[in-house]
C-alpha cells in the first residue's frame, strides 16, 4: 500500500474535502479523487461518503483513520532509522509528559549523550495516553508518565515521587485563589484531585495546558499556581516564588514504560541515566536548600 495514498486519504479527513486536500498534498483534486479510489479499491471498502459538502469519513473510514496514522508515523521513524549518521549503531526514541523534560529529561538526554554515543536519540513530549499509544504502534521505544497504563508485554518501573505543590509571586496576599490563580494542566490525575481538594472553586480565568512554562507567566503577571516541587526549587530558594502554607501537596510517581523485547544493554542503560538523573536533581535541590 502507497504511503501517498494514506497521506492523501489523512489529508482528506483533515481538510474535509477533496479540493482541502489537494491545497495540502499539493497535487490536484482530480489526482486526490484517484488516490482515494485507489486506496478503496484495495481495502475494499469506502472510505468517504461524497457530498455537497464536501467529504466525511465513514464508518470504515474512521476505523482506517487510528491505522493510518500509525502507518505515517512508523514509515517515517523508518526513514529517520535507515538514515541513521555514521557513528551511532541504534536509535532510541523515547516520549515524556511535558512536565518531566524540564529539569529531568532534559539532563538525561545529555547523560545519554556522555554515556551512550552510539545510540542515536529521537525525543518527544506528549500526554500519558497518547504516550501508551506510541509505545503500542511502535513509534516508542521508552515512554516517561504519570501513573502508566499498563499493556501486555510492556514494562513499568518507578523513577522517583513527583510533588506537585501550590506556589505564588506574593507571599503575604491573603486570598490566592483571586483572579490572579492559573489552574495548569498536570495530567487528569492531578485535575481529579485538585477538584476534589477544592470543591467549591469555580472556574478560573485562566487555565493553561503549557507544562513548566507556566512560570514564565507567574513572573511576567504575578499570580499562584500549582507547579512540581522540583522545578521551582531554585526559584523558592531564591525568593522568587513562595510555597503556599497549608495547602496541599499532591504526590504523583513518574514511570518509565517499555516494551519488553528492547535489548536488555539498552533497558540497562536508559535506566541507569532516569536514577542518575533522580539523584543528580534531588542532591542540587538539597544543596540549594542549604545556602
Amino acid at each position: 500500500m502507497d504511503i501517498v495514498h494514506i497521506r492523501t486519504f489523512l489529508a482528506v479527513a483533515e481538510a474535509g474535502s477533496f479540493l482541502g486536500a489537494s491545497e495540502i498534498v499539493h497535487v490536484t483534486q482530480s489526482t486526490v479523487s484517484v488516490r482515494i479510489r485507489t486506496l478503496e479499491d484495495r481495502l475494499g471498502a469506502y472510505l468517504f461518503e461524497r457530498g455537497k459538502n464536501g467529504a466525511m469519513l465513514t464508518p470504515s473510514g474512521v476505523q482506517f483513520l487510528r491505522h493510518a496514522s500509525a502507518m505515517v508515523r512508523m514509515w517515517d521513524q523508518a526513514r529517520m532509522d535507515v538514515g541513521i549518521s555514521t557513528g551511532h549503531e541504534s536509535v532510541l526514541r523515547v516520549g515524556g509528559q511535558v512536565s518531566l523534560w524540564d529539569g529531568y529529561l532534559i539532563p538525561w538526554l545529555g547523560w545519554m549523550r556522555r554515556n551512550a554515543p552510539d545510540v542515536a536519540l529521537r525525543a518527544e513530549m506528549g500526554h500519558a495516553l497518547a504516550l501508551t499509544q506510541q509505545l503500542v504502534d511502535g513509534s516508542l521505544d521508552f515512554a516517561v508518565m504519570y501513573r502508566p497504563q499498563y499493556r501486555p508485554g510492556f514494562a513499568a518501573e518507578k523513577i522517583f515521587e513527583e510533588e506537585v505543590i501550590l506556589v505564588t509571586t506574593e507571599p503575604d496576599k491573603k486570598d490566592v485563589f483571586d483572579e490572579s490563580y492559573v489552574l495548569s494542566y498536570w495530567g487528569p490525575e492531578f485535575q481529579a484531585d485538585h477538584a476534589l481538594s477544592f470543591p467549591e472553586m469555580t472556574s478560573p480565568a485562566l487555565s493553561m495546558d503549557l507544562g513548566t512554562r507556566g512560570i514564565e507567566y507567574l513572573f511576567l503577571n504575578g499570580g499562584s499556581c500549582y507547579i512540581p516541587r522540583r522545578v521551582v526549587d531554585k526559584h523558592l530558594q531564591a525568593e522568587r516564588l513562595w510555597q503556599v502554607p497549608g495547602t496541599p501537596v499532591f504526590r504523583y510517581p513518574a514511570y518509565v514504560m517499555f516494551s519488553e523485547s528492547i535489548e536488555e544493554d539498552l533497558v540497562s542503560s536508559v535506566m541507569t541515566g532516569l536514577k542518575v538523573c533522580v539523584v543528580t536533581s534531588s542532591t542540587s535541590s538539597r544543596q540549594s536548600s542549604e545556602r
